[in-house]
């Protein structure tokens, strides 16, 4: 931080500005308030870089060329008629001629001379910022018009940007095409689509130093998930070069995730990360100015982040500021999509551009849709969802821009990838499929914009699926998004949150899949009643734990297969602990400061084996359901050491992560001295009940739990009713077990009985008492019966938490209890 505080206020130094220009605005000059003279771009970058330098915010020196310039230029060379003829009577429909139109406006445009004024002040203010950088400077010129980046309509991508620009005679040439580019075809049909009247939009034109970053890497910040709207989160996302390639979609970019209100707190600990395959950068060619081209990336940098988490978690802390300042101007919660650039000259991380949000953020929270796939064909490819939604019809394969005219409204569009000229055809497509690209890429903005889903970064998508193939595209099962075979069918409910009411009865959620928790946890809830730690496992990890601690013990293939899992981490076991920290930490973090209750793995032998290298660790059971698993597991030594790593991982998410709402809570324990025995060792292992508020559960789904509930409670601080296991054991039925299934039913008057005796036990010794089996979410009448009983909590699968908690409602108005308040 003080190399670069050092950094700007040598920077803020060199700037002494000569007698007022007429057509010129450094940096320093304009603000927030100035979009009608230097456009949104231009007007951003300087706020930031008069405000925020002090604060830590590195933007690079420039200056605005303004929009009176522009008119200036244009009325010099008389050039308006001509080009009101270009645009007038025009089709926007027809490609064709919106294409021809579009070429002939940018023809008016560029032909008209720079007036020698204004070619005089361009030159001078660049002198100056040579001054300041250095003979060696090459700048960006980039298009900044006076409806751009708006809170609402951000025109991203519309006009025109010049990279590494060299000497005043290129910068000159330029500012003419970025003024020209006024008029591509997809800035005029976005101006349609938004009701902008061309002839009231300018161009101005920014000229800044370049950062480097073809030599080091580059990205996008939101300030918002961009998916769920969920508000506590910094999303980045960055691959090697330019970052071209990461906005428009031709590379699957790194992904970061960072939380606000524990960042806010001192903790430093990237939330959630995905690496993405970056398989080429940008950088710039040897044939002239603004000229790229895209290189394969390094095999082993393709395996790396393209940036540290200490970098990550600098940039996170700048996009706060960024957006706290922003939202201080306009008095209301502004989030913000920023473009950042680390310079590998310098090594020092830059913000290039900062705008409204303008998706996301202006979503209805109140609003609940929730999609429901009841029946689907074949998987025919994966990659990562864009809005929660679900379309079907027929595939058009677009492989080249010229066969845009084919596309028919109402298909899926299907791609490599998008781009901003590919506007016009995105807009009636049903849905987009692209190989390449990541959520912040072009085909994804674009694609929230118009309430469609899309699936991005798939790799295959173009070489799976044939133009004509009837296929469903379906984005609301999580962060994976599933192109199906066929037709599809799904429910779709909607509800207004802002109507319901909270029952007095606590009601949680079960999840287990941290990459849907952010959408989750805007359904009425009182926070997580059962979180899976071996969903996490299983999806993110893969590997046996005590594969992790013992690679060692396992052959050459699963080894080899270990260290490939493992290669960005220091050791296998620091794979394990980030991994499931990370994992626990993404639904922590979406349903904070509401408790979320994390169950210890609870594997059975058989499910331990299947992952990889657990055929050495796991002996042959004949009935895994009663056999090792839960609270035996934990301090027996053959699994001691796999459990100290799920300590460490829960340990790093309450300490390091700052997730105190975390608590903790052991499956299947049999007997009171496993009990002490699993305590005592979670304590030596740094995780002690009680401190720094961590509290610990028991499962209460062994009979003998029930029977021995007074004793129970003196080691744990609540009890979470397992249904499906405290039915199977009161019954005597192996709810595996096909042939008996008919037998298994939680309804049983004895089950309920146990089920009572349970509740009453808690209560008697001070305990929480909540529900987490399936049952409450199966049968109405069993969450009745809880209610009726004073469970505290009922946790319930996410479907189920709407009809439950109206249903929970109505009974305690019957009881004539006092429901809590509105959602």
């Amino acid at each position: 931080m003080n190399e670069t505080a050092d950094s700007i206020t040598s920077y803020k130094a060199k700037t002494a500005h000569p007698a007022p220009a007429r057509f010129i605005r450094f940096f320093d000059e304009v603000g927030i308030a100035d979009v009608p003279l230097v456009g949104g771009k231009n007007a951003s970058l300087g706020e930031m870089y008069r405000e925020l330098t002090a604060k830590g915010i590195l933007v690079p020196n420039g200056f605005a060329v303004t929009a009176e310039a522009y008119r200036y230029a244009l009325d010099r060379a008389g050039a308006w008629t001509a080009l009101k003829a270009a645009l007038d009577g025009l089709n926007p429909s027809d490609v064709d001629d919106l294409a021809k139109r579009a070429a002939r406006a940018r023809d008016v445009v560029y032909g008209a001379p720079t007036p020698p004024d204004l070619e005089a002040e361009i030159r001078g203010a660049l002198a100056q910022l040579t001054e300041e950088y250095g003979a060696d400077l090459t700048v960006a010129v980039r298009s900044s018009a006076t409806a751009e980046d708006l809170p609402n309509a951000s025109f991203a991508g519309q006009h025109d940007t010049y990279l590494n620009v060299r000497g005043a005679a290129a910068v000159l040439d330029a500012v003419r095409h970025c003024f020209a580019s006024l008029f591509t075809d997809r800035a005029i049909r976005y101006r349609i689509d938004n009701g902008f009247d061309h002839f009231k939009v300018f161009n101005s034109v920014g000229v800044m130093k370049m950062a480097r970053s073809d030599l080091a890497a580059s990205g996008v910040i939101f300030t918002i998930d961009t998916e769920s709207g969920f508000e506590d989160v910094v999303f980045i996302t960055g691959a090697y070069g330019l970052g071209e390639n990461v906005v428009q979609g031709a590379v699957d970019p790194d992904e970061f995730y960072v939380f606000k209100p524990t960042y806010r707190q001192g903790k430093r600990a990237v939330l959630k990360r995905a690496l993405g395959a970056k398989k080429i950068r940008m950088v710039f060619s040897d044939r002239g100015r603004a000229t790229t081209r895209n290189l394969p990336t390094d095999v082993k940098d393709q395996e790396r982040f393209c940036i540290s988490d200490e970098e990550a978690l600098t940039l996170a802390g700048q996009a706060m500021v960024i957006e706290e300042h922003y939202s201080a101007k306009a008095g209301a919660h502004r989030p913000m999509d920023i473009e950042w650039a680390k310079d590998g000259v310098d090594g020092q991380l830059y913000i290039v551009q900062a705008r409204p949000e303008t998706v996301a953020s202006r979503r209805d929270r109140n609003i609940a849709e929730i999609y429901t796939v009841t029946k689907h064909g074949a998987v025919r490819i994966e990659g990562r969802a864009v809005g929660a939604k679900i379309a079907s019809g027929k595939a058009r394969v677009i492989e080249h821009v010229s066969a845009l005219s084919t596309f028919v409204p109402g298909e899926i569009l299907v791609a490599d990838t998008t781009s901003p000229d590919w506007g016009t055809v995105m807009k009636s497509a049903a849905a987009i499929v692209t190989n390449r690209g990541g959520r912040t890429c072009h085909a994804a903005i674009v694609a929230r914009e118009l309430g469609i889903p899309a699936i991005v970064g798939t790799d295959a998508a173009t070489r799976v699926i044939s133009t004509g193939d009837l296929i469903s595209v379906s984005c609301a099962e999580g962060d994976v998004g599933k192109v199906y075979e066929g037709g599809i069918e799904f429910e779709v409910e909607r509800v207004n949150l802002s109507t319901l009411t909270k029952p007095a009865t606590h009601v949680m959620m079960n999840v287990g899949n941290p990459d849907s928790a952010f959408t989750l946890a805007a359904l009425p809830n009182d926070g997580v009643g059962l979180a899976r730690m071996e969903f996490v496992i299983a999806d993110s990890i893969k590997a046996h734990p005590m594969a992790l601690v013992h690679p060692e013990r396992l052959d050459a293939h699963e080894r080899a297969e270990i260290a490939r899992l493992t290669v960005n981490y220091a050791s296998p076991s620091e794979f394990f602990v980030k991994r499931l920290s990370e994992g626990v930490g993404a639904i922590a973090a979406a349903f904070y400061p509401k408790p979320v209750v994390v169950r210890m793995s609870d594997f059975k032998s058989n499910e331990y084996a299947s992952l990889l290298g657990g055929g050495v660790f796991e002996a042959f059971e004949a009935n895994p359901m009663i056999g090792f698993r839960g609270a035996s597991r934990y301090a027996h030594p053959a699994y001691r050491d796999g459990f100290a790593l799920e300590c460490a991982a829960m340990k790093r998410v309450r300490d390091e992560m700052g997730f105190v709402n975390v608590k903790l809570m052991i499956p299947f324990c049999r007997r009171i001295d496993e009990a002490e025995k699993v305590l005592s060792l979670m304590r030596e292992l740094g995780l002690e009940r009680g401190k720094n508020w961590l509290e610990i559960y028991v499962m209460c789904e062994i009979p003998n739990n029930v029977l021995l509930v007074d004793q129970f409670s003196k080691r744990f601080d609540g009890f979470s009713i397992g249904s499906n296991d405290l039915t199977q054991l009161t019954l005597g039925v192996d709810r595996d077990s096909e042939i008996v299934a008919f037998d298994f039913d939680e309804r049983d008057e004895g089950v309920k009985e146990i089920i009572r005796l349970a509740v009453e036990g808690a209560k008697r010794n001070g305990r929480h008492c909540g529900i987490c089996g399936q049952a409450p979410s199966d049968y109405p009448e069993i969450a009745e019966f809880l209610v009726g009983l004073g469970i505290d909590s009922i946790s319930l699968n996410p479907d189920s938490v709407l009809q439950t908690t109206k249903r929970i409602v109505e009974l305690e108005k019957r009881l004539g209890r006092t429901p809590r308040k509105t959602v």
